[in-house]
């Protein structure tokens, strides 16, 4: 199911299990946050038909974790380079302000876009993300909602909804 948040910003959720992807296009780049999970390939790529675009028109992707129902289907885009906890320094679009908020996950990332806060499983519409997982920070989690609570932001779109 496709939801436009904004006239350059579209939601992309799934019948199955698996992340909220969002897809921004901006300055002729088609980027996505998150793949989501093998399950929703299909619905995946249909969605991205529907607004006319194909695998290979996706320039960048940037994974929020890389826990399995975020970044399971990163393979489809052959084209896309990708961008997670590790190279998000080297991000080349400057309209982002990154932030590393751990506490879900070590890596755990979110951002802030043109008054949206894409805030993966750190930050839900009712309640935060998990922190009983292995890879899981929960002393810092506090430290990271209190990150997010301070930005200005109009809209959140989380990992999951």
């Amino acid at each position: 199911m496709i939801n436009k948040i904004q006239p350059s910003v579209h939601q992309l959720h799934f019948k199955e299990f698996g992340s909220t992807v969002y897809l921004i296009q901006i300055d002729n780049q088609n980027i996505l946050i998150d793949t989501s999970s093998k399950e929703n390939q299909q619905e995946l790529l249909n969605d991205l038909k529907q607004l006319n675009l194909n695998p290979d028109d996706i320039n960048i992707i940037i994974i929020t974790h890389k826990h399995w129902d975020h970044n399971r289907n990163n393979n489809l885009f052959e084209n896309a380079k990708v961008f997670d906890f590790k190279n998000i320094d080297n991000l080349p679009l400057k309209q982002f302000k990154i932030f590393k908020v751990p506490g879900h996950s070590k890596d755990s990332l979110a951002f802030l876009y043109n008054g949206i806060l894409f805030s993966g499983d750190t930050l839900f519409h009712n309640g935060i993300g998990r922190t009983d997982l292995p890879e899981s920070e929960p002393e810092k989690m506090e430290e990271s909602l209190n990150k997010l609570k301070s930005l200005d932001y109009k809209i959140l779109c989380p990992g999951h909804i």
